[in-house]
């Protein structure tokens, strides 16, 4: 028996077979599939428990979405004022199918979830990521507005569905389309289908809208900031045919019917455009456009919104002051118009925008709507100088570029050529005072060097983005090319005060949605540049506005600096476009003027210079109050003295007169390495025959003294003090009686000072004059010989020091030294003889014939040492010749 049970044991083993393998995976998929449906259905069902519920009052009566500035105060409630609600009854059948065949082309048919284009969704997320394309019906899209975020997560997704299918239950067709129709954002700042129709095309009843009316307002939803027909008619028109196509494709019109829609201009449909109800509508079309940007499907169509933004009311009203017709600003006609971006520099965040003259609201917002505006050379900093100074292709402000006439080939078309704005020429210029003048073509140089590759990737760092075609071309070198808006620019400069940290302007800093979740909206920030390049070139800037281009925009007691810019049309004169940027430690502001029609302005410089002026009010205003600190010089950068025209740089010699020694910024490591030998130490002359003389008939001292070439003369008179004339003669008046007035003379040339040449004089007392008085004739002559012994005495002492200098000359041979003193004596007889006509002043009665010629001979013996001296010299040229 066991060796039977054994047998049969070993028989059933022997005969067992193995599973296939392929029925291995499928069992494994449909466990896998049961475990995802079980976890799926525990999820959805999870996430279905905790959905809101459904709110017939939010379904029927949207909520607004409120406004908050940056003090947390409220300023703007959207959606109750800009609403106007229609029953079923009132749409039209043309509506209905434009809208279905757009959003829904099942709406009729599903229970809320569109099966089929929710499968297509899903296998294209699957493919593009998550959100990468959006199944929802109409059902899902008033659910969305009405309860959820616009965050595309898992979590909202199975929300939306689940509610949809409760929406579908609840309430009929008719009416879930009547909701969707009024709750909808079509741009404008309008609310509802009914809304819109007033807003664009005038109309009041629904049933008077043509097709092609139908179809544009059934396309805005989608994106109602991008197809906006005021701002963009382009986009507008492409969508408009797009949705005529849908309707053929489901056959709600015919093809003709089609054509001959897409026929119509869309600009040709719209009313003059309505201003808006709210304030600070510049502000809230950037609001607006944030919201757009962060959610495609979104803008402020989501009901019940808290948005807190970075606005400053002080500062908006600021702006909208400096734009409104009593600022007292000079405009030189109705069409010049303006764009204006304010910006915090540390952070980016937008405090103020001013989108047009006049503030009107609702109207084209030229700070941040249309295609902007060439830039001019306010895009200099930007795209030349600061990617030189990053690339280390320049390594100081004083770098030197030859300004000078160039031809470009440019292939395939004409060489470029650029001139500067005075056509002219100025050769050699550093970058400070190349940006600070606004030369073209040390910047256009710069740019090369750079090259253009590198500066659009530095720029790209700023926010600047180029044609995507072309790249950025030559021309943009200096701003001739690409077009930006006022906030663009604003982002850019504002790096260049924040350590070159670039952050992207934005208004909305969080937003709290109706299902009390919320969202940060503050961009990241990155380093667009180094510390020592947003340094170095702020402080070029500094210069545009004290010394070049932008000192009209300047504000006194602020560091600040900044650009301007203007633009020129081929063979015409004037500018279509003005700007004046710039920035404090507080805050960066942008400012471009201009035409709608990109005309010349009107008024010449006067039209031009609208940007600066307003720059200096905003500025002057919003910095009111505020502690502005000053730019501060990294580690990196350091300051030091060169010498003017130096090349390349060279530190200034002892010699140096100061009106040639500049204080110029090297990046560390990079300082002159020579000093300059252009000027040469040459002492300055002392003045000779200094002479001083009492007047007693003016009561005054008389003084004089000699000089060979131009110099300044200060002379000191203790205890009178002291006087600067560039004569050889002065005058000290009032003197006092029985004083002593010592008396001294330099002479100045370049800055640079002389030896002193002293002498004095005492003015006679009371009785002297008296015993003067009593005995004239006695006291001239006593004065007569004193000034003749008193007078080789001085001479005397001026040959000494003469001679002192030049005891080498002394041995270059007796002959010659005698022939040259004859001939000094001779020539400095007739220098003495002014000298003595000059002190004939001395006495109101001169001595008799005899003791005058006795004096001026004794005097004449000991006066050639000032002949024998340049004699001498001129010997010594001589010989070294």
């Amino acid at each position: 028996m066991a060796e039977k049970g054994q047998s049969r044991a070993s028989r059933r083993k022997q005969t067992k077979k193995k599973k296939p393998l392929w029925k291995k995976i499928i069992l494994t998929i449909v466990l896998l599939g049961v475990l995802c449906v079980v976890a799926g259905g525990a999820v959805f069902g999870y996430y279905a428990a905790t959905a809101p519920d459904l709110d017939e009052e939010k379904l029927t009566d949207p909520a607004s979405n409120i406004i908050y500035d940056m003090n947390g105060e409220e300023f703007a409630e959207l959606g109750s004022e800009n609403r106007r609600k229609v029953n079923f009854d009132e749409l039209p059948q043309q509506l209905i199918d434009a809208v279905t065949a757009t959003e829904d082309s099942r709406f009729f048919e599903h229970n809320g979830i569109d099966i089929i284009r929710t499968g297509g969704a899903v296998l294209a997320n699957f493919q593009d990521g998550f959100g990468a394309e959006g199944g929802s019906t109409i059902d899902q899209q008033v659910i969305k507005r009405s309860f959820l975020s616009p965050e595309k997560t898992v979590k909202r997704k199975m929300q939306e569905w689940w509610l949809a299918l409760k929406l579908d239950r609840q309430y009929s067709k008719e009416e879930i389309l009547e909701m969707y129709l009024n709750k909808v954002f079509y741009g404008q700042y309008a609310y509802g289908v009914a809304t819109a129709a007033e807003t664009y095309f005038g109309k009041d009843d629904l049933n008077e809208l043509t097709l092609p009316e139908t179809a544009l307002l059934a396309g805005l939803p989608q994106r109602p900031t991008a197809y906006n027909p005021y701002e963009n008619p382009d986009l507008a028109q492409e969508r408009m045919n797009t949705v005529l196509d849908l309707m053929v494709q489901h056959e709600k019109i015919t093809q003709a019917e089609a054509d001959e829609a897409k026929q119509t201009k869309v600009e040709d449909l719209l009313i003059e455009k309505q201003p808006q109800a709210n304030k600070y509508g510049a502000f809230l079309d950037q609001v607006q456009k944030e919201l757009s940007e962060r959610f495609e499907d979104t803008n402020l169509n989501l009901d019940g919104m808290k948005i807190y933004t970075t606005l400053d009311p002080d500062a908006q009203e600021t702006v909208e002051s400096a734009l409104s017709e009593d600022s007292g600003i000079v405009w030189p006609d109705e069409q010049l118009q303006a764009g204006i971006t304010l910006l915090d520099t540390k952070s980016g965040a937008i405090r103020a925008i001013g989108g047009n003259r006049n503030n009107e609201l609702g109207g084209f917002n030229y700070a941040i709507q249309g295609i902007g505006n060439q830039p001019g050379s306010s895009i200099k900093p930007l795209v030349d100088y600061a990617p030189a100074f990053e690339n280390g292709v320049y390594t100081s402000t004083y770098e030197q570029i030859n300004d000078e006439p160039i031809s470009i080939d440019i292939p395939g078309s004409d060489p470029f050529e650029p001139q500067n704005w005075d056509n002219r020429f100025h050769g050699w210029t550093s970058a400070r005072t190349a940006l600070a003048q606004s030369y073209n073509i040390p910047a256009v140089k710069t740019l090369q060097a750079v090259g253009l590759e590198k500066a659009e990737d530095f720029a790209n760092g700023l926010g600047l983005e180029f044609n995507s075609e072309s790249g950025m071309l030559l021309s943009d070198a200096i701003g001739g090319g690409t077009h930006f808006h006022s906030i663009d620019m604003a982002g850019a400069y504002a790096a260049f005060g924040n350590e070159g940290i670039y952050t992207e302007p934005y208004a909305i800093t969080k937003i709290e949605f109706s299902d009390g979740s919320t969202l940060d909206m503050k961009p990241e920030s990155n380093a667009a540049m180094s510390e020592s390049t947003a340094y170095m070139v702020t402080d070029m800037m500094r210069s545009v506005m004290t010394e070049g281009t932008g000192t009209m925009a300047n504000v006194s007691g602020l560091d600040i600096a900044g650009k301007t810019g203007t633009t020129n049309k081929d063979g015409q004169q004037g500018s279509p476009d003005s700007w004046m940027n710039g920035l404090t430690t507080n805050y960066t502001l942008s400012i471009w003027t201009g035409t709608a029609d990109d005309s010349i302005i009107d008024g010449g410089s006067a039209g031009t210079n609208v940007s600066k002026l307003l720059f200096k009010r905003i500025m002057t205003e919003v910095h009111e109050g505020k502690n502005t600190g000053e730019f501060q010089k990294p580690s990196s950068v350091v300051e030091a003295k060169v010498e003017k025209g130096s090349r390349p740089a060279a530190s200034p010699s002892s010699a140096t007169p100061s009106s040639s020694i500049l204080t110029e910024l090297f990046l560390k490591g990079h300082l002159p390495g020579t000093t300059s030998e252009r000027y040469v130490e040459e002492e300055i002359d002392p003045v000779t025959g200094l002479s001083a003389s009492y007047d007693e008939a003016s009561n005054s001292i008389n003084v004089s003294w000699n000089y060979d070439g131009d110099a300044e003369f200060s002379m000191s008179a203790e205890p009178n003090g002291s006087q600067t004339t560039t004569d050889t003669s002065a005058v000290i008046e009032n003197v006092e009686a029985g004083q002593t007035y010592n008396i001294s003379v330099t002479a100045s040339v370049d800055g640079e000072e002389s030896e002193a040449k002293a002498t004095s004089v005492t003015v006679p007392g009371e009785e002297e004059n008296a015993e003067e008085e009593e005995n004239p004739e006695e006291n001239a002559d006593e004065q007569q010989e004193q000034d003749t012994e008193n007078q080789p005495n001085q001479d005397e002492q001026n040959d000494q020091e003469q001679n002192d200098q030049n005891e080498n000359n002394d041995q270059n041979g007796n002959t010659n030294n005698e022939n040259n003193g004859n001939q000094g004596n001779n020539g400095n007889g007739n220098s003495n003889q002014n000298e003595d006509q000059s002190g004939n002043e001395q006495a109101e009665e001169p001595a008799d014939e005899e003791q005058e010629n006795n004096s001026e001979e004794e005097a004449n013996s000991d006066s050639g040492s000032d002949a024998d001296q340049n004699q001498n010299e001129d010997s010594e040229q001589q010989q070294s010749e």
